[in-house]
């Protein structure tokens, strides 16, 4: 056997690089990851960005760990602890704050009507998103060799018949009610479907975040009580920071025998006609492979590390046209004490903390990206992780961790003019609600989309690798031809967040990529 005939590249240990590796390892493949930093992790990764402050980079929060992994994998064992696992929401605003326990109103000014309009409006959120994450294997009652283990010559040509069979008898098994509601409501936009069920305005703006942390949306836009959806379910803090669940994953990875190397960017793909033979190294250094699994985004993967001329001119078309333009900065102070936010007590001050305070103001700060302008009045979600994760900063010192929106990576005036006032607008929004923030900044740093891009690697900056919307969701992500976790070029799989289910700290592409490459090497 040739060197290289039985080894299984994958390009990039972010977290589904890892599963992936874990998996196939396990299974008693030869599993090499080549990460391009100095650490895995991508963009999941813990470090210290000023003196004895540590924060995690870029994920935050940790709220859609497939289970499964944490229990096949056993990550716990290999060091996965969480700080808090499932933390309140705390809406700011110009009155009170209103504290959120999922379906739970426990602080706020909310009527009656709305507290319990929130109930029904939570249960049939968490069944319908329930929903979608069974779709995440494809459909969990057909078997990985029926739909993804034919030769290789019908390659990309699998049917999804299988799969919207199982999508719609799921949902039907929802019953008659829910059916029609999801029916009804699952491409609508959350300004109206909101607008039309609650009064509160600070309940309505605290719901509609969720439709567009991370996207290029605003409330007003098609399809985000869909990409809500994403979002459901509780939401924890890992012990250490997200690179605690990374770390854990590699050292998952390596006890089932699979070997990584950090410092290892790769420059292109090999080829022998048609067929992708393994990876080149920045360095020069040739390394061969039976199988390549790409954990990059899916534009970098194709028309940068493979190229277009490899590609039928319509699926390269295709991939350079997915929205992947990245719209939310990542922003980190150093504090030299707890933050003191206007009517929060300090046992709420470790809780997930939002300003948005209704829905006008979230779809007016998105009104500027679409002309290519930051919002100069943003709205934010903040967590000061060192309230239950003291280990995290010097004592008696904190830190505070904040996605930003609205930050389009192709900001008209380029980010060296625009870092610094944009900076200053955010640190503005939240001067109005902790007013004695600005004396208490040690050391802040702003991540803008363009770092995002050039740091952690991600095109376009954005951290799904792709808009979650419907028409690069499912069976349509990243792109038609490529859907499957197979790429229309023999010897090339993707497992990233470019793959579905997409992006978020979930690890499902990870392992749906390891079945499938598993299922076709035994077909």
């Amino acid at each position: 056997m040739t060197e290289g005939a039985d080894r299984i590249v994958i390009v990039g240990g972010g977290h589904n690089g890892l599963v992936c590796a874990a998996y196939l390892a396990r299974a008693g493949r030869k599993v090499l990851v080549l990460e391009a930093a100095d650490q895995v992790g991508g963009a999941a990764v813990t470090r210290e960005f000023a003196p004895g402050f540590r924060v995690s980079s870029v994920a935050h929060l940790l709220h859609a760990l497939d289970p499964r992994i944490e229990r096949e994998l056993r990550l716990a064992q290999h060091g996965l602890a969480y700080a808090r696992r499932e933390l309140l929401t705390v809406a700011l605003g110009e009155s009170a704050p209103l504290v959120l326990d999922g379906a739970n109103v426990l602080a706020g000014d909310v009527s009656s009507a709305d507290r319990a309009g929130l109930v029904d409006y939570v249960r049939r959120q968490r069944r319908f998103a329930a929903l979608l994450a069974k779709q995440h294997g494809f459909g969990a009652g057909f078997s990985v060799l029926r739909l993804f283990g034919r030769s290789a010559k019908n390659r990309n040509t699998e049917s999804p018949l299988p799969w919207l069979a199982r999508f719609a008898l799921d949902v039907r098994l929802l019953g008659r009610a829910d059916m029609r509601e999801l029916l009804r409501v699952g491409t609508m936009n959350l300004y109206d479907l909101l607008e039309d069920r609650f009064d509160s305005a600070q309940l309505k703006g605290a719901l509609a975040l969720d439709g567009v942390l991370g996207a290029r949306l605003g409330p007003r836009s098609g399809q985000t009580f869909f990409t809500s959806l994403q979002r459901a379910g509780a939401r924890g803090l890992p012990r250490g920071g997200m690179g605690a669940v990374t770390g854990a994953l590699a050292v998952a990875a390596r006890a089932a025998g699979a070997e990584i190397r950090v410092a290892s960017p790769v420059a292109s793909f090999m080829l022998d006609g048609e067929r992708v033979t393994g990876v080149v190294l920045q360095s020069g250094e040739q390394i061969a492979a039976a199988t390549v699994v790409s954990n990059v985004d899916p534009q970098t993967t194709f028309l940068g590390l493979l190229g277009a001329r490899h590609l039928d001119a319509e699926f390269a078309r295709r991939v350079a046209h997915i929205r992947s333009t990245g719209c939310a900065a990542k922003l980190h102070l150093a504090l030299s004490g707890p933050p003191d936010f206007r009517g929060v007590p300090a046992e709420l001050l470790g809780e997930r903390l939002v300003i948005a305070p209704d829905l006008g103001y979230i779809e007016a700060a998105f009104n500027p990206a679409k002309y290519r302008e930051y919002s100069s009045q943003p709205v934010l979600e903040i967590t000061v992780p060192s309230m239950h994760d003291p280990g995290l900063a010097p004592p008696g010192q904190h830190v505070l961790s904040a996605i930003v929106q609205y930050a389009p990576r192709d900001l008209a005036v380029g980010w060296a003019a625009g870092r610094a006032p944009f900076l200053e607008a955010t640190l503005g929004v939240l001067a109005r609600h902790a007013p004695a923030l600005r004396s208490q900044i040690v050391a802040a740093e702003l991540l803008t989309p363009l770092d995002i891009e050039n740091d952690y690697r991600i095109h376009g900056g954005h951290w799904h690798h792709g808009e979650l919307a419907l028409d690069q969701y499912m069976m349509l992500r990243p792109v038609p031809g490529a859907a499957y976790y197979r790429a229309p070029v023999p010897g090339l799989y993707l497992c990233g967040a470019g793959s579905h289910p997409g992006g978020g700290v979930i690890g499902a592409a990870g392992r749906n990529a390891a079945r499938v490459v598993l299922a076709r090497s035994r077909a």
